[in-house]
């Protein structure tokens, strides 16, 4: 599955409704008390506070004299990992895996550094960012959209894509935030259809939302777009992490590391029509839709404008009950981001 969008709305968005954003709030993180939506639901998927990084992990060779480096393989990341895993062969490994076996990985102390989805750095709790390298929109992000079969306001139930955690955690915020909605939740496994459920609203990621459905919908949002149009900020969809208790130890400290992931991400953006002739066949897009996408519709660079974004992500989040409340948002060194 690819996280790959850009599909205009059906139903077009009356702005005089939308609440404006308090800017303010973005530029502090201050510690929230949760407060559980209207309908009960908390996130199943909210670790408890004491479910931190595995004490006393040391970035460093393992037992094979090793470091273990996780990645995910869809599109939108491909511009973080060319070249990555011939970068860091001579003293680590590069895995592939889904989002969230990276997390779990990740704090059990079985990897040393992943790209993990952005909720999941909230989550996880103890974690910091170690490169300025991510997954971001300024905008439409064409992979992530929002299908709904009645009027917005109107919304009592949601299929989520399987496999969506960033994207159904903001689509639960814009919804609760700007229409006061907190519909009940539904899985939609990754070979149905939108036709195979009868949910008010879908939420689709990755090529089978690049590709819009057969069916037609009353309105569709792109989720990068609605965020960028209500906030002014770039939304962060994933991003290197690792625990903030690692020392660094060994050959290849995180300081290398982090180069690494930079001259990656670097040569992957040098290679955009490159990965695009590659990765497009196989994905079943058209040449031109796939480059435009890693070229417009994404950003790899993690500065101040997405700095702000996560922490208003997480502020909401959290204040919605989707996130723990109190998790710090650390970067290593003061120049990620800038």
């Amino acid at each position: 599955m690819t996280h790959p969008n850009r599909d205009l709305d059906e139903c077009q968005l009356d702005l005089e409704s939308v609440r404006p954003v308090d800017r303010t709030k973005i530029m502090k993180m201050t510690p929230i008390t949760s407060r559980t939506p209207a309908n009960g639901e908390t996130d199943p998927q909210i670790r408890s506070n004491s479910d931190f990084c595995a004490p006393q992990t040391k970035i460093g060779p393992d037992s094979t004299g090793r470091l273990k480096i996780g990645a995910v393989n869809y599109l939108n990341s491909k511009p973080l990992i060319e070249g990555l895993e011939e970068l860091v062969s001579p003293w680590g490994d590069l895995r592939l895996d889904y989002p969230s076996r990276l997390a779990d990985d990740l704090t059990a102390g079985r990897l040393d550094v992943a790209l993990i989805p952005s909720i999941e750095y909230f989550r996880g709790r103890n974690y910091e960012v170690i490169s300025d390298a991510c997954v971001a929109a300024h905008g439409p992000v064409l992979s992530v959209k929002l299908y709904s079969r009645v009027p917005w306001g109107d919304i009592r139930s949601l299929a989520l894509d399987e496999g969506s955690r960033t994207s159904a955690t903001l689509v639960r915020v814009l919804l609760a935030e700007r229409h006061g909605v907190f519909p009940k939740l539904r899985p939609l496994p990754l070979d149905h259809r939108t036709e195979e459920t009868d949910a008010d609203a879908i939420l689709l990621i990755g090529d089978r939302a690049i590709s819009p459905p057969a069916e037609k919908f009353r309105g569709t949002w792109d989720l990068g777009e609605e965020w960028f149009q209500w906030t002014g900020l770039p939304f962060v969809f994933a991003m290197w992490v690792a625990c903030h208790s690692v020392e660094a130890a060994g050959a290849s400290p995180l300081a290398e590391i982090e180069e690494m992931l930079g001259r990656s991400r670097d040569l992957g953006v040098e290679r955009l029509d490159d990965i695009a002739r590659r990765e497009a066949p196989l994905l079943g897009l058209s040449l031109p839709t796939t480059i435009s996408y890693l070229s417009e519709n994404l950003q790899y660079r993690l500065g101040p404008a997405e700095r702000n974004g996560l922490k208003l992500y997480y502020e909401l989040a959290a204040g919605l009950g989707l996130a723990p409340a109190g998790v710090e948002l650390r970067f290593r060194t003061s120049e990620v981001g800038v």
